[in-house]
């Protein structure tokens, strides 16, 4: 039930700004699926990649922070300067 929750969730956070901007209803409904698809593609592949071994895991999340970290702490430096 959570999960279900989280995609309503995910869907109504992009759906708002996309009506609040004057896209059409079949637009938004295309894109909040399209993105909806995309999402549980990565989870498919998130979950064969974790089933390999708990070091390809670790290596993937620890990319994944690194990336982040890399993308904040840029995003700050210049907006400081």
């Amino acid at each position: 039930m959570q999960y279900v929750y989280m995609i309503f969730q995910n869907g109504i956070s992009m759906a708002v700004p996309m009506k609040n901007g004057g896209m059409k209803a079949w637009k938004i409904i295309f894109y909040v699926v399209l993105s909806g698809i995309a999402t549980g593609i990565g989870a498919l592949i998130g979950s064969i990649v974790g089933s390999i071994s708990q070091k390809v895991i670790s290596i993937c999340l620890s990319f994944a922070a690194g990336a982040m970290l890399y993308i904040v702490s840029r995003r700050i430096v210049t907006r400081s300067q």
